[in-house]
C-alpha cells in the first residue's frame, strides 16, 4: 500500500507543478487554489503514510471545480 501512496502522491505533486505553470500563463486564481489543494494533500499523505488524504483532496478539488474555479477552455485560440 505504501507504494501506491508514493505513486499517487508523486502524481499529485506533478499535477501541482503543472497547475502552477498554468497559473503563470493564465493568471486564473482558481488554479492556485487547486494546486495548493493537490500539493498539500500529497505532502500530508506522505507525512502520515495514509490513503485518506489523497481521496479527500481529490474530492475537494472536484468541489472547487464544480464551484467554477477551473478555467474554461479558450475557444478563440482553437479557431
Amino acid at each position: 500500500m505504501n507504494v501506491v501512496i508514493y505513486i499517487v502522491s508523486a502524481l499529485f505533486i506533478v499535477l501541482t507543478l503543472a497547475l502552477l505553470f498554468a497559473y503563470y500563463r493564465a493568471r486564473h486564481p482558481g488554479l492556485v487554489l487547486m494546486s495548493s489543494t493537490y500539493g498539500s494533500v500529497a505532502v500530508l499523505a506522505l507525512m502520515l503514510m495514509e490513503w485518506w488524504p489523497l481521496v479527500a483532496g481529490f474530492v475537494l478539488a472536484w468541489v472547487l471545480r464544480l464551484m467554477g474555479l477551473d478555467p474554461k477552455p479558450d475557444r478563440k485560440s482553437k479557431e
